[in-house]
């Protein structure tokens, strides 16, 4: 993958990492923001799908491997998918690792998972404060 999250500071207890169940045969990247696929079932995310969190670690493909820690609390560097925001913007998955200002109606389908912690030019890096499956 490209464009993984970084680490800028984990909050809570080391990033409140939540374990996952991930396809054995997938190859995930530390820091690539998960989304939410099934029952507590974490795969590569995509554009307005609900997250599960950010990969603490790398899980090589067909390893043997089916659960995965995800970050769940924290501020992380992250690409914006090409629109920009200003800061205090809640945000969206915008596509594979990146984000997008959320819309209308976002908070109540779930989608929303962070907000911005500086303003960004249409597909720069940003801090985005991440908590998943908190109110913002």
């Amino acid at each position: 993958m490209a464009n993984e999250a970084v680490i800028v500071e984990l909050l809570g207890n080391r990033g409140d990492v939540i374990n996952y169940n991930v396809a054995d045969g997938n190859a995930i990247a530390k820091g690539a923001i998960l989304q939410l696929t099934d029952d507590r079932t974490a795969a590569a995310s995509a554009a307005d799908k609900p997250v599960a969190g950010i990969a603490a670690s790398e899980k090589v493909a067909s390893d043997g491997q089916t659960t995965l820690g995800c970050y769940t609390n924290g501020i992380f560097d992250i690409l914006d998918s090409g629109g920009g925001g200003a800061v205090g913007v809640n945000v969206v998955l915008g596509g594979v690792n990146t984000v997008k200002d959320a819309a209308a109606g976002n908070a109540e389908t779930g989608l929303i998972f962070g907000k911005r912690f500086a303003t960004a030019g249409g597909g720069g890096t940003e801090e985005v404060r991440v908590l998943v499956g908190k109110h913002h």
